[in-house]
């Protein structure tokens, strides 16, 4: 879109809000910048031309559109004052989105779309490897890697857009304010209790992922999930991915091969790649794998090359990731699951763990996860501030699970209860995972929690996780 948009006020300046008011400036949009904060990018945007305008209240009478940051809810009051004045609010997917620019063909590069409440980095980052290895100019962008209104702006030095595919990850966050997305292919991997408390209801929640799909031409889906399932279900081309042998419209496991059943010429199908070539571990791997794989057919990527993308893919950090073993113990840092389902996905590849679990549950019950992998359990070790409620969830489900708790607090440097720091906490936490694991067993961090109340975020604590692993040996 060439056509000016206005005044614009930018909610927010993290990456992505910052990224916006960056590409409206060079646009010659007018940019007014409300942040309750002290932004680092403040100073740069105010250099090149934006109004600061900081923690504002009410949105001024002359603003055309709000973009604001998904960290803000829909009940912040600016975002309400836009609201009661009939201003819209995007976020900086749908800006992006509304920003494409087009390709030699004279369309914009085409999105193919990622959202659920577990697995969307890794398949969108496994989608990236295969359009790469389909020789597409392909990023993956959105809610990983760079600001999607970076990456629909970018241009070669003869002025023609840098890529002709777009791998797009959307958060449930970023879907709440969007409206015209219609990428070429969208997924739901899955939808599990989360966000709830920004949303205000599991359907809340549940119908903001559906958003992905309104506009889209190829709808895919988990056919194991009931709810992203049923999302599909009555779409115009639904396709689903099964662990199970194919059907036809489906992507499955045949032999220990990935089949496409569903846009593969042949009625019988067409292998994709052996299961045992794929880099990352477990059933919830090869879901993402299938999903990948259906998205990259809709793009015209080629079996052989998406095999070939597919084996190439490493995965990403503090995704059931091995850091060490040690007499005989592996050490597996996920602490990217920060919900009991991403949580259930980890723990589900591995027939004997000791779990680290604990943090910030955000409402979630527990006691569906802890019923279904108490037979995997060879203990336990709680930390984090809502460590109570599974521990009684424990006692429920898993009372013959030997379990040790290690007191920690809620304050992201220091602990406010023993005032060690978050790297002594989780020193403590692994010693004691060592107690309770025997030759053959895994401990796995899977905490089944977000981590702001003992480390900065859950980069940090798989960071802390591995310094301590490596302190073992």
């Amino acid at each position: 879109m060439d056509a000016p948009l206005g005044r614009v006020l930018v909610c927010g300046l993290g990456v992505s809000g910052a990224a916006a008011a960056r590409v409206l400036l060079a646009r010659g949009d007018t940019v007014l910048l409300a942040d309750g904060g002290a932004p680092a990018a403040r100073a740069e945007l105010e250099a090149a031309g934006a109004v600061w305008l900081g923690a504002v209240t009410e949105v001024p009478d002359d603003v055309d559109l709000v973009v604001t940051s998904p960290g803000w809810r829909p009940d912040s009051p600016l975002l309400l004052s836009a609201a009661r004045s009939g201003i819209e609010v995007v976020g900086e997917p749908e800006l992006a989105w509304r920003l494409r620019l087009p390709l030699p063909s004279g369309e914009p590069a085409p999105w193919y779309a990622v959202t659920g409440t577990n697995g969307k980095t890794t398949t969108v980052t496994m989608l990236e490897s295969v359009l790469l290895a389909g020789g597409l100019r392909a990023v993956a962008a959105g809610n990983v890697g760079r600001p999607l209104v970076e990456v629909v702006t970018a241009v070669e030095p003869d002025g023609t857009p840098t890529f002709d595919a777009v791998a797009v990850e959307l958060s449930s966050f970023q879907l709440h304010w969007s409206s015209s997305l219609a990428p070429a292919a969208a997924a739901v991997l899955n939808v599990a209790d989360d966000h709830v408390d920004w949303h205000g209801s599991p359907e809340a929640y549940r119908d903001a992922k559906a958003r992905v799909l309104a506009l889209t031409p190829v709808a895919v889906a988990d056919a194991g999930d009931p709810v992203a399932a049923s999302l599909v279900r009555e779409h115009r081309h639904p396709v689903t991915v099964t662990l199970e042998e194919p059907q036809p419209g489906q992507l499955g496991v045949r032999s220990g091969a990935l089949v496409d059943r569903a846009f593969a010429a042949s009625p019988a199908g067409e292998v994709l790649v052996e299961q045992s070539a794929l880099q990352v571990s477990g059933p919830h791997n090869a879901v993402n794998a299938l999903v990948a794989a259906a998205l990259a057919r809709v793009a015209g990527v080629s079996a052989a090359d998406i095999g070939r993308g597919l084996a190439g893919f490493r995965g990403g950090a503090h995704r059931n990731v091995l850091v060490g073993t040690v007499d005989g113990v592996d050490f597996v840092d996920d602490s990217k699951a920060t919900n009991p389902h991403a949580a259930g996905a980890s723990l589900a590849a591995y027939p004997r763990v000791v779990w680290i679990a604990g943090g910030l549950l955000k409402g979630a019950d527990v006691d569906p996860l802890v019923a279904a992998v108490a037979a995997r359990l060879a203990g336990v070790v709680l930390l984090g501030r809502d460590r109570e409620l599974l521990a009684r969830s424990l006692a429920r489900h898993a009372p013959a699970v030997p379990r040790i708790v290690v007191p920690s607090g809620d304050d992201a440097a220091v602990t406010s209860v023993t005032g060690e720091t978050a790297e002594v906490v989780m020193e403590r936490v692994v010693r004691a995972a060592v107690q309770l694991a025997r030759p053959g067993d895994t401990v796995l961090l899977a905490p089944a929690a977000a981590s702001m109340d003992v480390f900065t975020d859950y980069g940090h604590r798989g960071r802390a996780f591995a310094d301590a692993v490596r302190a073992l040996r």
